[in-house]
């Protein structure tokens, strides 16, 4: 992961939105700029409590786009890749995106973060002022799939996919009596919502929710209120610093019920967090397939590309679907043709009805932006890796 920190660090150093030159600095860019290239913007958490994910959004885009440019590019152009700092703040996440929407040779966006983030974007109009599509989003806020927006592309299911697939494994064993640890704002909203509605599905009721406040990890309160309404299950969605210290802190407090988070978290963050002690048996769900096994043709290809443009860098869920979302991106900028617009780029991903990425399938039309609504469960396993649920921790050692 160092080459992955020292790039990202060179990379935020440059994020200043200033004027044309920051932009010339910005991924993918370090040579000179060629006579020929298309730009996509991507605001993305590389400071702040979302750092080590934004790291990995960037880089699993990066990986496929330096493929591609490496081939020759699309119909000639070569790919740069903008990135913008948001720190995981809602206000700058719309600062940066006008700044990048401001630049004509700017596209698409790509990879952005955070239910609350988005929603403000849609909220301030700034997506449709700016008329580019955002493809591949790291949120699965409900709010930002219905009602039907034009703009927003989605690679991953939503959170109420995620929570509905948690509930119905809780329930098929016998686990009724659960808990909710959200972040209280959009996204932690959305998450509890969905826990919600997928119990009351089976005539239950949630026995305690607790928040904690967005950008820390104040868990406390989170912590002892929980832990007295003496649970089966309980269901976090969080992102990774608050997290791993509800983990930690729930588990030395003598809490024994059995832990799930969103799939918006790093598991190896986690562990060094928590310690494996308290992560080991921590359930998360995925919304894209199992990177760690090349089975698939796309995992292969991803884990081929991630030892070559980071040899450094181990396979992670979170690179995986971005490095997705940039195949998604690749193939629309293709169809858009050799001078491709924002328009033509929303009209190209809309034909993408259903389209192999190597073994998974997506689909948009001009009334869909829900590319899939897939979802599994992975767990911690002793060793600090995850493996899928049914399979043993001796699996991925």
């Amino acid at each position: 992961m160092n080459t992955v920190k020292s790039w990202v660090g060179r990379v935020s150093a440059t994020l200043r939105w200033g004027g044309p030159m920051a932009l010339a600095l910005a991924v993918g860019a370090a040579a000179p700029a060629r006579a020929a290239e298309v730009v996509v913007g991507q605001v993305a958490p590389l400071s702040g409590v979302l750092a080590s994910t934004g790291a990995q959004m960037v880089l699993g885009g990066k990986i496929y786009f330096d493929w591609v440019n490496a081939q020759g590019g699309v119909h000639g152009a070569s790919i740069r890749q903008a990135v913008a700092d948001d720190g995981y703040k809602v206000a700058d996440t719309v600062t940066r995106t006008r700044e990048l929407l401001a630049k004509p040779e700017v596209v698409a966006l790509y990879g952005f973060a955070g239910t609350a983030n988005i929603t403000q974007l849609l909220a301030d109009g700034v997506l449709e002022q700016g008329g580019a599509a955002l493809v591949a989003p790291y949120t699965g806020g409900e709010s930002l799939r219905n009602p039907f927006n034009p703009w927003i592309f989605h690679v991953r299911a939503g959170y109420a996919d995620e929570t509905e697939h948690m509930v119905q494994q809780l329930t098929t064993l016998g686990m009724n009596r659960v808990a909710v640890m959200y972040q209280d704002d959009g996204f932690g909203k959305a998450g509890l919502a969905g826990v919600e509605a997928a119990l009351a599905k089976r005539g239950l009721k949630l026995v305690v929710s607790a928040g904690y406040e967005r950008n820390t990890d104040k868990v406390d309160d989170a912590v002892k209120a929980i832990k007295a309404a003496d649970v089966h299950a309980v269901i976090m969605i969080a992102v990774n610093k608050p997290a791993a210290a509800f983990i930690q802190r729930y588990r030395e407090q003598g809490g024994g019920a059995q832990l799930y988070n969103i799939s918006v978290v790093d598991p190896t963050e986690l562990v060094k967090l928590a310690g494996l002690k308290n992560a080991h048996g921590l359930g998360i769900s995925q919304v894209v397939p199992y990177p760690y096994r090349p089975q698939l043709p796309v995992v292969r290809e991803y884990q081929t590309l991630l030892k070559k443009y980071a040899p450094d860098a181990e396979v992670n869920y979170t690179s995986f679907e971005q490095f997705l979302g940039a195949k998604v991106l690749v193939e629309a900028l293709r169809r858009a043709g050799p001078a491709p617009t924002r328009a033509k780029v929303v009209k190209a991903l809309e034909s993408l009805q259903s389209y192999d990425l190597g073994g998974i399938t997506l689909g948009y039309s001009p009334t869909n932006r829900i590319g899939s609504r897939y979802v599994e469960v992975t767990v911690i396993g002793s060793n600090g890796r995850l493996c899928l649920l049914y399979t043993s921790d001796a699996a991925d050692e």
